[in-house]
């Protein structure tokens, strides 16, 4: 009887300059994959971009909410609406498509550290959040009249970028989990309600009681929560709280992927 033995090619010792050269490449080449991806890029960034216009500018024109403008407060939730869509479908559906298509089998094979390819995903991602908040926040100034030192700017970019990383995380459990055909679906029905739960649509008070205590085990509150806190707006909660949520929530979507993935080896 005879047995077919898989010979995965040797990687060479790189060093640092070259490693960091792979990476970079990986990340330029998925990035630009999405932006070409029209149906990606503009609904992705098109999402939030319209629904800030319709709820945020031209709905609650004038209004205040706890002393500073709808416009303001409604920037935040926008902004996390925005990556968290950046995250969930340009790591969940379209790494699910890739499973199918074989794709990661070939990156494994080929010398490539296996970190760059998650690795540009995620940083992919990143960049598409910090186009988002960068429309949105240039709408809100100039559209309005939402006022942004320097240093809130900063804060936000900053959360936007950490805060891709729990729905990353999310994203790569997704796709392990959930078959390439279901998966925009499944993607939608988890995206949809969790960001109005979450308060990213409508402001947290506003929403039934039962769903403000619901909010409180997602995610997509923690950040809306801490995104407030940036803008000097006061968060339920404390930030510590926030960040022990994000980071929960993280550690467990990991988990899962990891056991999704282990699962995947074996039936393999």
């Amino acid at each position: 009887m005879s047995t077919t033995t898989l010979t995965f090619p040797a990687t060479a010792s790189r060093s640092l300059p070259q490693t960091l050269r792979i990476f970079l490449t990986e990340t330029r080449y998925e990035f630009l994959r999405l932006l070409r991806t029209r149906s990606f890029a503009l609904s992705v960034i098109g999402f939030p971009v319209v629904f800030y216009i319709f709820f945020g500018l031209i709905m609650n024109r004038g209004e205040h909410i706890g002393g500073i403008t709808v416009a303001r407060y409604m920037l935040a939730g926008y902004t996390v609406f925005g990556m968290v869509g950046a995250a969930l479908f340009g790591i969940g559906v379209g790494l699910s498509a890739e499973l199918a298509a074989g794709w990661l089998e070939l990156k494994r094979a080929s010398p490539m550290p296996p970190l760059a390819y998650l690795c540009a995903k995620c940083i992919s991602a990143m960049v598409f959040g910090i186009i988002i908040v960068s429309l949105l926040t240039l709408l809100g100034i100039t559209a309005g009249s939402v006022h942004l030192s320097l240093i809130e700017f900063v804060r936000m970019m900053a959360l936007t970028i950490v805060g891709v990383i729990p729905f990353a995380a999310m994203g790569m459990a997704l796709a392990l989990l959930v078959p390439a055909s279901s998966a925009p679906g499944i993607a939608n029905m988890i995206y949809l309600p969790m960001s109005f739960c979450g308060g990213l649509w409508v402001p947290i008070m506003f929403l039934p009681k039962v769903l403000r205590h619901f909010a409180v085990v997602l995610p997509t509150y923690h950040l809306a929560q801490l995104q407030l806190t940036a803008f000097g707006y006061p968060s339920t909660g404390t930030a510590l709280s926030h960040w022990i949520g994000l980071t929960g929530f993280t550690l467990l979507a990991l988990g899962v992927a990891l056991f999704a993935f282990r699962r995947l080896e074996q039936n393999s």
